[in-house]
C-alpha cells in the first residue's frame, strides 16, 4: 500500500519505519524542515534501539522517504495517519490541535478513496472532529470530484526502548471503525504483523479511543499501588520485593509493572491519566481512581530528595551527588515528565550540586533541566568522573550498565559509601556485606 505518516517523532517515524519494512511504500511528513533534512541524510532525531540502520536502509532501497509538502505524499496515498501530539493542557486535557491541522492538511490533497486514521493518542471524540474538518475542506475544494474517506482509530501501545519489536511484533492491534470498507483495508494492512496469532481487535471508534487512555492508566495505577506498598514496608518492616513475588504470582494479578520506583514518567502515562480525568470532569464522571494514580506519582518523584534530606540535613550547601541516569526509563533519551527532573530540582533548591551521566539522554537532559544553572549540575562523560568526590550515588534509571558495577570502585571514588537507589536494583544484604549504605524504596527500615 502507500501510506502517508504526519509527524515524525516516535509514533510516527517508528510505525512509518515498520510499514516500509513490510514492502509498503511510506512518506512520513514533517513541518520541521530540519527534522526531515536530517532524516534525508540518514540522522535519526530519537534514540530507539534498531531504529536507526532500518530507516537507513528502507530510505535507500525506496520505499521510504520525507518530505514537509503534503502535495508530495497525499495525493498518492492510500491511507494518511496523523501521529503528531497532543500535549496536556493546564486543565490537563490533550491539545488537538495539530490532529485537527494535520487533517486540514490531508483534507486539501486528498484524491479519490482515503483512509485517515488517528494513530495520535487523542480524546474521545476526536474522530468526529477530524471528520467534520475533512468534510468542511472538500466542501471548500472546487476540485474535489471523486474524494472519499473515512476516518479510523488505530491507537499505539509502544514501549519506548523496544518500540521497534513492539510495532512488528504486536501483542494486539485495535481498529476502531464505522466502516466496513475501512476495515477491511485496516485488516489487510495489518496482518502481515500479526502472523504470531495475537489478535486484532475491530471495534466502534469512541470505544478505541478510550482503549489507549484506560490501558494506559490501568498500568500506571499498578506502578502508583505498589509505591503506596513500598511506603507501606518501609514503615512496617515488609520487603516490597517479596510482596510483588507473593501477589505477582496469582495468574490474575502477574507480575508486569509492580515495581516500586522513583515514579514512572516519559511522553504517555503522565498526559494520558491527565486527560482521562480530564475527560471523567468533562462528562461529570468523577475519576478518581486515576487521580489519586497521579497524586501518588507526583508524591513518589520527590522521596529520593526527601529521603537524601531526612540522612544530610536540609542545607546541601557544599554537598555534591553523583546521579546515574536521567532518561525517564533505559534505551530511550526521553527525558519528558522523567523523575530525574523532580530530584535535581529538589536537590539543587536545598544547596546541592550534581554531576550527571547517562548513555544516552545527555543532549535532552539539558534542554529540561535548562532550569538549573551550570553551576549546579554537570553533565559527565562517563559513569565513574560522577562519582568522583561525590558524597553519595543516586540511581535513577535501571540501564543495563548500572546493574552489576563495581562497588569497590564505586566506594573508592565516593566521599561516603552511600547510595540511593531509586529502582531497587541493588540487594540490601549485598550492599551490607560491601559496607555500602543503601537507601532503597519498600525494602524496610532505613
Amino acid at each position: 500500500m502507500n501510506i502517508s505518516i504526519v509527524g515524525t517523532g516516535y509514533v510516527g517515524l517508528v510505525s512509518g519505519t515498520c510499514f516500509a519494512e513490510m514492502g509498503n511504500h511510506v512518506w512520513c511528513i514533517d513541518i520541521d524542515k530540519n527534522k526531515i533534512q536530517r532524516l534525508e541524510n540518514g540522522e535519526i532525531p530519537i534514540y530507539e534501539p534498531g531504529l536507526e540502520e532500518m530507516v537507513r536502509r528502507n530510505h535507500r532501497e525506496g520505499r521510504l522517504d520525507f518530505t514537509t509538502d503534503y502535495a508530495r505524499a497525499v495525493p498518492e496515498s492510500d491511507i494518511c495517519f496523523i501521529a503528531v501530539g497532543t500535549p496536556p493542557g493546564e486543565d490537563g486535557s490533550a491539545d488537538t490541535q495539530y490532529v485537527l491541522a494535520a487533517a486540514e492538511s490531508i483534507a486539501r490533497h486528498m484524491k479519490g478513496y482515503t483512509i485517515v486514521v488517528d494513530k495520535s493518542t487523542v480524546p474521545v471524540g476526536t474522530a468526529d472532529k477530524v471528520r467534520d474538518k475533512i468534510n468542511g475542506i472538500i466542501k471548500e475544494r472546487k476540485d474535489a470530484a471523486g474524494v472519499e474517506f473515512d476516518v479510523v482509530s488505530n491507537p499505539e501501545f509502544l514501549k519506548e526502548g523496544v518500540a521497534v519489536n513492539d510495532f512488528l511484533r504486536p501483542d494486539r492491534v485495535v481498529i476502531g471503525s464505522d466502516s466496513e470498507r475501512a476495515r477491511q483495508m485496516m485488516l489487510s494492512l495489518y496482518r502481515q504483523f500479526t502472523e504470531n496469532e495475537h489478535p486484532i481487535i475491530t471495534t466502534d471508534i469512541k470505544s478505541a479511543e478510550i482503549t489507549k487512555y484506560a490501558a494506559n492508566a490501568m498500568l500506571a495505577t499498578r506502578i502508583s499501588f505498589m509505591n503506596e506498598i513500598a511506603a507501606l514496608c518501609d514503615k512496617l518492616g515488609g520487603d516490597v520485593k517479596a510482596v510483588r513475588q507473593g501477589i505477582g504470582s496469582d495468574s490474575r494479578i502477574g507480575m508486569s509493572f509492580l515495581y516500586a520506583s522513583c515514579g514512572y514518567g516519559g511522553s504517555c502515562f503522565p498526559k494520558d491519566v491527565k486527560e482521562l480525568v480530564a475527560a471523567g470532569k468533562r462528562c461529570g464522571v468523577e475519576m478518581k481512581i486515576a487521580t489519586a494514580v497521579e497524586a501518588v506519582n507526583n508524591a513518589q518523584k520527590h522521596l529520593v530528595a526527601e529521603r537524601i534530606l531526612a540522612r544530610y540535613g536540609q542545607d546541601l550547601k557544599g554537598r555534591t551527588f553523583a546521579l546515574w541516569g536521567l532518561a525517564f526509563k533505559p534505551q530511550t533519551d526521553d527525558m519528558r515528565e522523567a523523575p530525574a527532573i523532580t530530584i535535581v530540582s529538589d536537590l539543587v533548591a536545598h544547596g546541592a550540586k550534581i554531576k550527571s551521566y547517562d548513555p544516552e539522554a545527555y543532549e535532552m537532559a539539558k534542554k529540561y533541566l535548562s532550569h538549573i544553572s551550570a553551576d549546579s549540575i554537570s553533565y559527565e562523560k562517563d559513569m565513574w568522573s560522577a562519582l568522583e568526590g561525590a558524597d553519595a550515588l543516586i540511581l535513577v534509571t535501571e540501564w543495563k550498565q548500572f546493574r552489576q558495577p563495581d562497588f569497590d570502585r564505586i566506594k573508592s571514588l565516593l566521599k561516603e559509601p552511600v547510595i540511593f537507589d531509586g529502582r531497587n536494583q541493588y540487594d540490601p544484604k549485598t550492599m551490607e556485606e560491601k559496607g555500602i549504605e543503601l537507601h532503597c524504596i519498600g525494602r524496610g527500615k532505613i
